[in-house]
């Protein structure tokens, strides 16, 4: 990888960590301000329901957030783009889809094959 790739994906990176921060600030925001009552206990229910899928992607994105910062580390120390179990060069059109990617698409699939037969056991 070229450095002017490695810029390129460090750039994408923390552009997605930003816009995750500044989702994650708006739904804090959203969540403070509203102090609805609802008297009716099915908009109640929605209302709570709502709040915790909402709470629930934020928490999906916080590990991703990891996940996004040990791929510039990766970047940083020269081994972002190389598949962790093989060593291989992963594919730049899979790292522009999948900038955290950390293994190659045939070791991605082998560990999903494995995750697969451990799963139905």
């Amino acid at each position: 990888m070229n450095e002017r790739q490695r810029i390129y994906f460090r750039n994408k990176l923390l552009a997605w960590k930003e816009d995750i921060l500044r989702q994650t600030r708006e739904t804090l925001m959203g969540l403070h301000n509203d102090t609805s009552q609802h008297a009716d206990l099915a908009d109640r229910a929605t209302s709570e329901t709502d709040k915790a899928l909402e709470l629930r992607a934020r928490d999906r994105q916080r590990k991703l957030i990891g996940k996004i910062d040990a791929a510039i580390a990766r970047i940083d120390d020269g081994s972002y783009g190389y598949c962790e179990e093989t060593g291989e060069p992963i594919s730049l059109k899979r790292l522009d889809a999948r900038p955290i990617a950390t293994l190659s698409i045939e070791a991605q699939e082998r560990h999903e094959r494995r995750e697969r037969v451990f799963r139905e056991d």
